[in-house]
This record gives structure tokens, C-alpha cells and sequence, in this order.
């Protein structure tokens, strides 16, 4: 081929090199256009799914920030929300419920969505205080009068007396109760194998494990079953303000029930509505929505709105507070206590 053959080519492929390279900014330039003049959607939708007991402080916060970002974007919000057992709850978002954020009793739920991967890894770090965003702590409740001089867990183990809890193998709740008896036992210098001892005594005294914090809850009040019942601090708090009497004690060794939240990434993305989604979890930290958990019984995750004339008083500090960090992990007290097999099994195997 001669040099006119060469140089011809040279003109036929940088041509058609530049006609590909315009062609790229020209539909680049079009797609850009396009989105800088498309309409944002008039109405966004997110999905909140939550454990029962925060039914109450969510329907106070949503309207909050549906007025916020109407007022910040100019677009109108519906959230759709489900409320039930955390276990349960977990369940549906697993088997197909279309969440866009979990807020759940236990990190081990949270987890258990990360396992099947609609949540992705390090959604802890998301958000503040490792996306604790509810917290609370165990309480004794007793009948009126506390007739059983009930005062701190070493007075669970009294012979004759009946405690309401539930099944740590079906409650979330209960597993924090179960935690917390242990975390006491600890606490108060026991090894391990005293500790179990102490908590065997404890569940000696349960005549039946009830399925879960509802039902272990209408057995104590309204069927007036068993001396003393453990709950949640948050749920008699709420109880109260419906004119439910009660009256219950705080152990200064207790653990810290810390409720996650998360964004369920995977349905986020198929609803195209994370901007939206991530606004609303991160104004559930704020000291706005925190004042209304703080309202109905949970511990705002911001010691310092214990000050807020709104909630002032209403909870007694804890000295010693434990943690599920301090016991080794959602995953290591997982296959320690609950799984099959162990710690509880042995429990209830030995009170058989």
C-alpha cells in the first residue's frame, strides 16, 4: 500500500474515532439535559418496619418529617409502616415485606437480614451511635404494695415465688431479660458456672415461658399470674401513661437494651428512594424525634436530652450498665446462650 493508501486510513479511522468520541458527549450531554430538566416526583414513598412497642413515638416523629422535607424539597412523603414482633417482623422482610428501614429489638435481626443480603455489611456504622437509635433497660414489676419485697434479681431465686417472663427461644424481649439475669450474676462476681446456676434458680421459678413480651404481659395484668414480671423500663413508662397502675424497680446492675436501625439496601434500590430514606433515619437521631421516644419510655441515645424539661426526672440513672459488646457479640451470645444445645437448653433440660 503507498504512503496516499496509508494516509487515507489514518483519515478514515480518526474520523470515525471522532465521530464515536462526539457521539459520546452529544448523548452525554442529551442524558444530562435530560435529567437536569426531569420533574422530581410529585410523591415519594418509603416503607418503615418496627417493632410494636415504638408504634407510638413513630406516629409522633412521621408527621414531623413529612412536614420537614415537604417544607426543604417541596415534595410530599408517605410512609407506609408495620408494626409487631421484632422476631416476626424479621420474618416478613426476610420472606418478601418491601421495608426500606428496619428499626428492630436486636441487633441479632438486623444481622439475620445481612445474612440473607438485603442488608449491606457495616450498616452499624451508617449512623450514629452505631445506628442504636432506641434504648431502654430491664425492670422488675411488682404486684401493688411489692407484698414479695422485691427489690434487686438475687430475689428472683426465692423459693415459692412466680416470674413472668417469656421464652428467650421466641421473644426478643426475653433474651435481653435472660441477659440481663446473667449479666448480674457476673456482675456480682460469679464464674460462669454460678452464673448459670443462679439463672437456673430464677427460671425454677417460671411457671410457664410465655411466647412472648405481649402475652407474658396480659398474663401478669390481666390474668393476674405470677408475683413479679419482667418487662422493658419503656413499656410500664407507656403502661402508666395509659392509667395502667404499676409499680416497678430499676436494678442498678442491669444491661442496655439497644435497638437498631437500618436501611434495607436491597429494597432501596429497587425503589429508587435512598436520598429520602437516608433524611429519614438520620432524623430519627435528632434531638426533635429523640424527645419523642424519650416521651412514651425509651432512653434517648443522647444523655444529654435527659435534661429537656419534657422528660426531666422520668428515668433513674443506672450505675452499672452492661452490654451486649461487653458479652462478646450478637453472634457469640447467640451460639452461647440461644442456639441448640446450649446455655438455655441446658436450663431448661436441668429444671425438667
Amino acid at each position: 500500500m503507498g504512503v496516499l493508501g496509508r494516509n487515507k486510513w489514518r483519515n478514515r479511522i480518526f474520523l470515525a474515532v471522532f465521530g464515536l468520541i462526539v457521539c459520546g458527549v452529544v448523548t452525554s450531554c442529551n442524558l444530562l439535559h435530560h435529567q437536569a430538566n426531569a420533574k422530581p416526583r410529585e410523591q415519594i414513598e418509603l416503607t418503615l418496619v418496627s417493632f410494636a412497642v415504638t408504634r407510638t413515638a413513630h406516629e409522633a416523629i412521621i408527621p414531623k418529617f413529612v412536614a420537614k422535607w415537604q417544607q426543604e424539597h417541596g415534595q410530599r412523603v408517605r410512609i407506609s409502616r408495620s408494626y409487631g414482633g421484632s422476631g416476626a417482623q424479621t420474618r416478613a422482610v426476610a420472606d418478601g415485606l418491601g421495608a426500606d428501614v428496619v428499626h428492630l429489638a436486636l441487633g441479632l435481626d438486623t444481622q439475620r437480614l445481612e445474612k440473607v443480603g438485603l442488608i449491606e455489611p457495616g450498616w452499624e456504622k451508617e449512623f450514629p451511635n452505631q445506628s442504636i437509635v432506641t434504648k431502654s433497660v430491664v425492670a422488675l414489676v411488682t404486684r401493688p404494695g411489692n407484698p414479695q419485697q422485691i427489690q434487686d434479681w438475687k430475689d428472683l431465686t426465692k423459693s415459692g415465688l412466680r416470674v413472668i417472663t417469656a421464652d428467650p427461644r421466641t421473644s426478643g424481649v426475653a433474651r435481653w431479660n435472660f441477659l440481663a439475669l446473667w449479666n448480674a450474676a457476673i456482675q456480682s462476681g460469679k464464674n460462669e458456672q454460678q452464673a448459670k446456676d443462679f439463672v437456673s434458680q430464677v427460671y425454677r421459678n417460671v411457671p410457664i415461658l410465655a411466647r412472648d413480651a405481649r402475652e407474658a404481659t396480659d398474663a401478669f395484668f390481666k390474668q393476674g399470674q405470677g408475683d413479679v414480671l419482667i418487662n422493658y423500663e419503656n413499656e410500664l413508662v407507656l403502661a402508666q401513661q395509659k392509667g395502667i397502675q404499676t409499680e416497678y424497680k430499676i436494678p442498678d446492675v442491669n444491661i442496655s437494651i439497644d435497638n437498631p436501625v437500618a436501611i434495607v439496601d436491597r429494597n432501596v434500590a429497587r425503589h429508587d428512594n435512598r436520598e429520602v430514606v437516608e433524611a429519614f433515619v438520620q432524623f430519627l437521631f435528632s434531638p426533635e424525634a429523640q424527645i419523642e421516644f424519650a416521651k412514651v419510655g425509651f432512653r434517648p441515645v443522647d444523655e444529654k436530652l435527659l435534661a429537656n424539661k419534657e422528660i426531666a426526672g422520668k428515668y433513674p440513672k443506672v450505675n452499672n450498665l452492661g452490654s451486649v459488646k461487653e458479652l462478646g457479640g450478637w453472634k457469640r451470645i447467640q451460639e452461647k446462650f440461644f442456639a441448640d444445645g446450649a446455655i438455655f437448653d441446658q436450663i431448661q433440660v436441668r429444671e425438667r
